[in-house]
């Protein structure tokens, strides 16, 4: 059973029982409506007891009735809602698709999803074209009777009206130029903006007020250590789960932005360890680095595969055929599509879940260290006196690995893994000042900008110094493969050598950076003193 993915882009206004609908082909830009059509449809919602989705604006839903009966998930997003459907199984009707359930997974925790309200809706839909005879828009008339079923729930009866973006208009400044004009002419209609962004958090009511609360973060006093480092940890936490489904719609930069949060995450728990401490943080830290490993073969794969296509696209020797080209760029594609099943087949995973879970219980009750149980609100510099201790030790880290690299980079009887090995570990430790100082410099009065600023452009030019290091170990691979085929891999080696070039290039610029972020480190401790 497959599903299917579209943008939700809508408005909704509270209407009257008395009020006339109004005609949108007044609207600029619309021409013609074809007859307005009555659907009568029945929407019931699941959630966690602790009403997880609805707290997080994602709505799940069996809907009976109209042209789109089945099972729809609707996720917020930057431009509209997206919404994912599925069939109903006429087999069994009551059981959730298992691609469904997945996409709220992360949020859900595996917790049981049980009825939690019903909406019944008699329906007047209009469909708005443009003078193409292309559907611009949906207007949907909707009388609607709700039926809260958590404790002390009610049921409730009211009218609104929806406008909906119909296909390529939700996407396109055309679209969004109709929907601003057909909202004005909706309100001059007599309608009101509407209090509630859902009709299930209508239905829903004060009855959510009733429901159970799932584990909240620890609020811990400004003075504490920990409060800045607890936040940090929180906000990757959830960005990880924002975007567990979009790794798994693969979507683009997806796997990027969860690896990124990943890492930082970790990086926070290893810089700051000392102010949260024990078995538990430890265990953490150690499958963090497992989930960002999994993370990092998929982004590996997929940054290859883009950088293969441009210096191909990019190489005018005319050495590379037709066949070489279609041969490297289907390898590396299967070879992402492979790297990007694992992970989701670690999303879907208990022990993933388990991580959630032991992050959830961290955040609601931080294993606080004794010098961060020891800061009182009467001390305003001891968060801040804490945390500089710690950022020193990352700085201290970094100088170290810059004179590992002083050591090796120039060193010509060392192989060549080994020289750029020390290019890595300095990446990894400027990535991981940068984390722990945006984190400090959010909780106390430390003025981390500058640092934060500096290590970013070492991340970025050994990054992308990185880059041609995995993909100079990709070709070697690919080039294997061609041998074992009979064919000939001059190809592969005018890659290999284009992609040495461009790292040498990358690393240009070290030494400037490590000037800057010695600086700027130096700087932000003498406004200390």
């Amino acid at each position: 059973m497959g599903t299917a993915t579209n943008l939700e882009v809508e408005v909704k206004f509270s209407a009257s029982d008395e009020l006339a609908v109004p005609d949108l082909r007044e609207v600029s830009g619309c021409e013609a409506a074809r007859e307005t059509v009555v659907h009568r449809l029945s929407a019931v919602y699941f959630d966690t007891p602790d009403l997880r989705l609805t707290r997080a604006k994602v709505t799940l839903r069996r809907r009976t009735g109209g042209k789109d009966a089945g099972w729809h998930i609707k996720l917020p997003g930057a431009q509209g809602r997206m919404e994912i459907h599925a069939d109903i199984d006429p087999a069994n009707p009551e059981r959730i698709p298992a691609e469904i359930l997945a996409s709220v997974r992360a949020l859900t925790r595996g917790e049981h999803l049980e009825p939690i309200a019903q909406v019944d809706n008699e329906r007047h839909e209009t469909v708005y074209e443009d003078g193409e005879g292309v559907e611009l828009a949906e207007f949907c008339d909707d009388h609607v009777h709700a039926q809260s079923f958590l404790p002390t729930g009610e049921e409730q009866r009211w009218r609104e009206w929806e406008i909906e973006l119909s296909g390529p208009a939700a996407e396109t400044k055309r679209g969004a130029k109709f929907l601003r004009r057909a909202s004005k002419a909706v309100r001059a209609a007599g309608a009101g903006e509407s209090d509630s962004p859902s009709k299930l958090v209508s239905a829903l009511g004060e009855s959510v007020h009733a429901a159970p609360t799932p584990p909240q973060v620890a609020q811990l006093p400004a003075s504490s250590p920990a409060a800045g480092v607890v936040a940090a940890l929180a906000q990757n936490r959830d960005r990880i789960v924002e975007m567990d489904p979009q790794v798994r719609r693969d979507e683009w930069d997806s796997i990027h932005q969860m690896r990124v949060a990943t890492r930082e995450l970790r990086s926070h728990m290893r810089t700051f360890e000392g102010i949260l401490v024990g078995q538990a943080y430890s265990h953490i830290e150690q499958e963090l680095k497992a989930l960002a490993f999994m993370l990092g073969q998929a982004r590996d794969a997929e940054v290859v595969a883009e950088r293969m296509a441009w210096l191909i696209e990019n190489e005018d020797s005319g050495m590379i055929d037709a066949s070489t080209r279609a041969h490297i760029l289907q390898e590396l594609k299967r070879d992402y599509a492979r790297a990007h099943a694992r992970v989701v087949k670690v999303l879907d995973s208990e022990r993933y879940l388990d991580l959630l879970r032991d992050l959830d219980a961290l955040l609601a009750d931080p294993p606080l260290a004794a010098e961060a149980q020891d800061s009182t609100a009467d001390s305003d510099t001891a968060a801040e006196e804490v945390l500089a201790r710690h950022l020193d030790g990352a700085y201290r880290r970094l100088a170290k690995r810059h004179a590992q690299v002083q050591a090796r980079w120039g060193n010509h009887e060392l192989d060549l893994h080994t020289r750029e090995e020390a290019l890595h570990d300095m990446r990894k430790a400027a990535k991981k000042l940068r984390y722990s100082a945006e984190a400090a410099g959010a909780a106390t009065g430390l003025k981390t900008k500058k640092v934060v600023k500096a290590c970013k452009r070492m991340q970025s030019l050994l990054g992308d110094f990185q880059d041609t290091v995995t993909s100079r170990e990709v070709i070697v691979k690919l080039a294997a493969r061609a041998r074992a085929r009979g064919e000939d891999t001059f190809a592969y080696g005018l890659l290999y050598q284009r992609e040495r070039q461009l790292g040498l290039a990358a690393v240009d610029g070290y030494e400037h950076s490590f000037r800057a972020i010695r600086a700027a480190y130096t700087k932000m401790n003498a406004r200390r003193s």
